[in-house]
């Protein structure tokens, strides 16, 4: 076997370990409300989460993964060593986040570890700067979307359930159909921006023709690889997520978990890679204001907006030291 295929499937490996990483350091999105709650056990919640995950190829088309794979670094300059130096980059920035339970985003940590590695391989004319402009776009506006929308449909839940006598047990039952939602979304967004990544690499290594698309093995193995993560569950972030932002109950986490789906369900058919991780913490946020401004527990608030913040530059960093020591 030559070196440049055994590089190739290296790199191939390490994008399913990320996948895998993904999945566990993002499982929070989908299962902190409801564990929080209590509606769920955590190993229930898990096995829930996890089958959802899974099922997304089914109901999504793969617009996200081609804009990962084309959209964002010109698919000129892609090759084994940009990619695996970018993965390393958002791996490693994952399990930074992941140690210190802070729920950053594995999707910007991805295009963070791409920027850094195109840069310090081949300059700014490799970024295709009109998808980080709508990656900038995401970031600034998706948490902002997410927290109103939190607390819109928390307020309308509230006013429902005083004019029909829904009860909290009646909501554990709408969390459940929530979270699958959310849950769906979730492994509909974020497997992609594996599968685009692999697509990438084997486009520009000549090994899917002419024409860019996203091979079968690839989009059942990405589904899958996120969903095995999502079965060990990052529950330093749970932690924060479930409990630490606000005071959740069903009708807050039901509220949260449906404003957080509708966001991702509408980007995943649009093909926007957004942030799962800043669309629900954002909503958890606002179902948190309809117990005042100090129902959401901003402190905490502020280390996650750090970590925001400095996810890009960290995981581009990375990856770009990453592809100057090992090539």
């Amino acid at each position: 076997m030559d070196t440049a295929l055994t590089l190739i499937i290296i790199t191939v490996i390490t994008a399913l370990i990320f996948d895998f990483i993904n999945g566990f350091h993002d499982a929070a999105n989908s299962i902190a409300t409801i564990i929080g709650t209590g509606v769920l056990t955590p190993k229930l919640a898990v096995l829930w989460a996890a089958f959802f995950n899974f099922i997304a190829f089914l109901f999504f088309n793969l617009m996200v993964a081609k804009t990962i794979g084309q959209g964002l670094i010109d698919p000129h300059v892609i090759n084994a060593p940009l990619i695996l130096s970018a993965l390393i980059g958002a791996i490693t920035w994952n399990l930074i986040t992941w140690y210190y339970g802070l729920p950053s985003s594995s999707s910007h940590a991805l295009i963070g570890g791409l920027a850094g590695a195109a840069l310090i391989s081949y300059g700014k004319s490799a970024l295709v700067l009109a998808g980080f402009i709508k990656v900038f776009l995401g970031i600034l506006i998706i948490p902002f979307l997410g927290l109103i929308f939190g607390f819109g449909i928390t307020r309308f839940f509230k006013w429902l359930s005083q004019k029909t006598a829904l009860t909290l047990k009646q909501f554990k039952m709408g969390q459940l159909v929530s979270s699958a939602f959310l849950s769906l979304t979730h492994g509909g967004n974020d497997a992609q921006k594996t599968m685009g990544i692999i697509a990438a690499l084997l486009y520009s290594s000549s090994l899917l023709g002419d024409t860019f698309y996203v091979p079968l093995w690839v989009v059942l193995a990405c589904q899958l690889f996120i969903s095995l993560g999502t079965l060990v569950g990052g529950f330093r972030i749970v932690k924060t997520l479930g409990f630490q932002i606000t005071d959740l109950n069903p009708l807050k986490g039901c509220a949260a978990e449906s404003s957080a789906a509708i966001f991702i369900f509408i980007a995943t058919e649009c093909g926007i890679p957004v942030s799962t991780t800043h669309t629900v913490t954002g909503a958890i946020a606002g179902a948190g204001l309809i117990d005042g401004v100090h129902g959401t527990h901003w402190p905490i608030m502020r280390r996650i907006l750090t970590s925001w913040l400095l996810t890009l530059p960290a995981s581009g960093l990375i990856a770009a030291g990453c592809y100057l020591t090992l090539f």
